[in-house]
């Protein structure tokens, strides 16, 4: 699987990602800066990652949305190739339409930075078909604003497809999320965006390998 990782202005978790893709893959991702016109022709997967992209001024994800490479992230995402947004990467998801709904500030108003506990809803997608269903993980979250929000006939209907991939456990939504919500998928299931950080549980040095199923997913969907 050959992969992609877009580095935008105050990216913080690009080299995260690309240790996990390497470690796991066997192939070093593309490191992708903001400004350049495309993702390599051959890529699979790209991953928006984590970080505060520009500085996270007028909203977490606004600028980096206009960024030049996006254009081709959205069209390489129309062609089926699959994209991966973490944290940062889901908040500009949501900026540039990929996703519906929107991040705010979590509901206490306080930055999260622990552990959390996820439940994996949905397997039937590229991305979390090596979990079980109702599988309990943990992938620790880092952000401020990581509060799901959509209208009701939105969350009805990523209800009713399917595309609500992890939920935060009942008792552990650090940031008040509609829903318990803590990841979704867009209409053709080719892209993923979630708050919680699976690239940082990829290894059990570093505490734990929830995260690991989630890229092995991919490599068994791309082959």
């Amino acid at each position: 699987m050959k992969s992609a990782v877009v580095v935008f202005p105050a990216s913080n978790c690009d080299r995260d990602a690309s240790v996990a893709l390497e470690q796991i893959t066997g192939v070093k991702p593309h490191m992708v800066w903001h400004a350049d016109a495309e993702i390599p022709k051959d890529t699979d997967l790209i991953v928006l990652p984590g970080g505060f992209s520009y500085g996270d001024y007028l909203r977490c994800g606004a600028m980096a949305r206009f960024s030049r490479v996006m254009q081709d992230v959205v069209a390489k995402s129309q062609e089926g190739r699959m994209v991966l947004g973490i944290c940062n990467g889901f908040q500009v998801l949501t900026e540039a339409g990929m996703l519906p709904g929107a991040l705010m500030r979590n509901a206490n108003l306080k930055f999260a930075c622990r552990p959390v506990g996820l439940i994996v809803e949905e397997t039937q997608n590229a991305f979390t078909r090596k979990y079980n269903a109702g599988q309990r993980v943990v992938f620790p979250v880092a952000h401020g604003e990581g509060n799901y929000v959509a209208d009701e006939e939105t969350l009805d209907r990523l209800e009713g497809e399917g595309r609500i991939v992890f939920r935060y456990a009942p008792s552990d939504n650090p940031n008040g999320s509609m829903r318990n919500i803590a990841g979704i998928l867009n209409q053709k299931r080719n892209v993923l965006g979630l708050m919680p950080h699976p690239e940082r549980v990829c290894d059990p040095l570093l505490g734990g390998t929830d995260g690991r199923a989630m890229f092995e997913s991919l490599i068994e969907a791309i082959s």
